[in-house]
């Protein structure tokens, strides 16, 4: 995965922003939408993107674009640069292989630990009934 080649097919627009600043966010536009086209990308191989559709399906749009916004902070910049980092985030993790995972057996002493505790309250159980004359 070359960042630098993703980072560059981004789109962001800027969009005014609700939440704090008063006045301000009524005149300025600072909350950031950043949009990614997945068939349009030549950041990423076919598999990679098979990938990342698999594993981000439910956070694409019907033309397999990724949206993301972000207006945490009243700084545009700053905005732009948390959405990039959440963005490259998303991408690494939907990337990321999972090992494979291996079957492990129960040890014997564990099984045995487990019946004996259950026999045990067995018992205790058995004891509290009335005698049967």
């Amino acid at each position: 995965m070359d960042t630098e080649k993703i980072i560059s097919e981004l789109q962001y627009k800027a969009v005014r922003s609700s939440g704090s600043g008063g006045q301000n966010v009524n005149k300025v536009s600072s909350k950031v939408v950043l949009s990614f086209s997945l068939p349009a990308s030549g950041a990423l191989t076919d598999e990679e993107k098979a990938l990342v559709q698999t594993r981000l399906s439910s956070r694409l749009t019907e033309s397999q674009t990724l949206v993301l916004q972000c207006d945490e902070d009243r700084s545009q910049f700053r905005n732009k640069h948390l959405v990039t980092q959440r963005f490259l985030q998303l991408i690494e993790n939907a990337l990321k292989v999972d090992k494979p995972r291996k079957a492990t057996r129960i040890p014997k002493a564990v099984v045995k630990k487990r019946l004996d505790n259950k026999r045990r309250q067995g018992e205790i159980k058995q004891s509290r009934k009335k005698p049967n004359y």
